[in-house]
């Protein structure tokens, strides 16, 4: 399920949301210092961020300014200020959601569940009957899932990206071997190949410019 951090220097509360996010299968990461916590979520990843405000060293709102700064990951503030220049200050910085204490361990794992399936929902790309999910990097064709390359996978996931957009070669070079000098037939095979496997995708060759993933 969900890797989850959780920020709080209440140990007794840190510890009744560890034990109820591993009741519902999830694994929780206790912290109970800001930085910590900063310098853990910038180093590894998380499905979510449960972010106490304060906290020893550096204020879960800092912390939530700093992962803003290079990440999206989905945060929930879990915090006794209930004041409305607090809460506003938070959702600005693109919280999830947002939770006074003393609250409810049952409630707060339905707003963990909904937040989880809301990321679930935005990370699968969905093409006809074709799903790619950038998270866990599996692709299924009608339910089944498709066997790619690590370089065959990611030429899908640029593409597929820029749905409706023509992608020059020279762009899908450059995105996914970071230089424009290589053989055309490597890119030529790993485009007949994803044709092969994914007989559906609405990949074509739009001669002279590059290649497309057509909209619906």
């Amino acid at each position: 399920m969900a890797r989850i951090l959780v920020m709080e220097d209440d140990q007794v509360i840190n510890q009744v949301v560890c034990e109820f996010l591993k009741e519902h299968g999830h694994t929780p990461l206790p912290i109970f210092d800001g930085k910590l916590a900063l310098a853990t979520a910038q180093e590894e990843e998380f499905d979510l961020l449960i972010l106490d405000i304060m906290v020893p060293s550096m204020t879960g709102i800092e912390v939530l300014k700093e992962i803003r700064k290079t990440s999206q990951v989905p945060v929930l503030m879990l915090t006794a200020m209930d004041d409305e220049y607090t809460q506003l200050l938070s959702f600005n910085h693109l919280i999830s959601d947002y939770v006074v204490k003393p609250f409810s361990p049952l409630i707060l794992m339905k707003r963990i569940e909904n937040i989880l399936r809301n990321k679930m929902d935005l990370d699968v790309i969905q093409i006809g009957d074709i799903q790619i999910q950038p998270t866990s990097g599996a692709v299924h064709l009608s339910e089944e899932e498709v066997q790619l390359t690590k370089k065959e996978y990611e030429v899908l996931l640029f593409l597929s990206e820029r749905r409706g957009k023509i992608v020059s070669r020279d762009a899908l070079m450059m995105g996914i071997w970071g230089y424009t000098e290589l053989d055309s037939r490597v890119l030529d095979n790993h485009i007949k190949n994803l044709r092969k496997k994914l007989p559906t995708l609405p990949l074509k060759t739009v001669i002279g410019r590059g290649y497309q993933i057509e909209e619906d």
